[in-house]
């Protein structure tokens, strides 16, 4: 099947959590940056790079989370009533989809307002140049404190992620990390999820452990490094959220003074 002959890609957002690091009670992706709570700014981006469907997973308080979306097109809403990790936050959708027609699925946190709709069209374009079952877009960090570190064979192929926590010190050096932009092929990815183990130092399911899943089967796992920097900023403290409301601030003026770069610098 030709790429234009494809179906659309659609979305899940993992939207669950809550603020509590904000010293705030409300949930995380409801926390405001550039005027507009930070999930707007990834359903936002990824309508503009041709996403058809965003599932958004709910959880803590997920009816405010409705809410603050609701003049937003194209959302459908999936709930996760218990906190147990990435992997089965993304389960929560999976009777949204049919195994008999899949399509191409991005998973994306719904707490990265800096999200590019250019990162997504390339992370698409080389899953499907690549047949790919699962594809990540990686950042080259220089201080990777915090991130699960992407791991690559000798020949520099994608190998595995491993999230912090369950890093040695050797791979605690590897500065490649998983800024969490994923496209998977939907099907392989619900079937992988029901594999996904949670025997790791958080006791969680982790996502992150799908594309090693999926290549230990044969499929293809790519990975590209195609996110910048800048657009992995964490926001878990109040001068955090400050400083990705500057970015974002000053990359919006300056798509307004450029209009013809406004779809590239968001």
């Amino acid at each position: 099947m030709s790429p234009d002959a494809q179906p659309l890609p659609q979305a899940v957002i993992l939207a669950a959590g809550k603020g509590t690091r904000m010293g705030s009670d409300k949930p995380k992706v409801l926390f405001e940056v550039a005027g507009e709570p930070m999930v707007r700014w990834v359903v936002r981006a990824c309508r503009e790079a041709g996403v058809t469907r965003c599932i958004i997973v709910v959880g803590y308080r997920g009816q405010d989370v409705r809410d603050a979306l609701a003049n937003e097109p194209g959302c459908a809403y999936v709930e996760q009533k218990e906190q147990l990790g990435t992997g089965h936050a993304a389960r929560m959708a999976e009777g949204l989809f049919s195994p008999d027609k899949p399509v191409d699925l991005f998973v994306l946190a719904g707490d990265g307002p800096l999200i590019r709709a250019e990162t997504l069209k390339k992370l698409l374009a080389v899953h499907r140049q690549r047949g790919a079952a699962a594809t990540l877009a990686s950042a080259l960090l220089d201080d990777p404190t915090g991130y699960g570190r992407v791991l690559r064979e000798a020949d520099g192929s994608f190998k595995t992620i491993v999230e912090q926590k369950d890093s040695t010190p050797e791979q605690l050096l590897v500065r490649e990390v998983n800024p969490s932009y994923y496209c998977f092929r939907s099907d392989l990815l619900f079937s992988a999820l029901g594999r996904v183990r949670n025997d790791n130092k958080q006791g969680e399911y982790y996502l992150t452990d799908v594309p090693a899943l999926l290549k230990a089967q044969g499929k293809t796992a790519a990975v590209i490094d195609a996110v910048p920097p800048e657009d992995v900023l964490s926001i878990n403290t109040p001068e955090q959220l400050a400083e990705v409301d500057r970015i974002l601030r000053k990359r919006l003026a300056a798509s307004s003074a450029h209009p013809s770069a406004g779809k590239a610098t968001r």
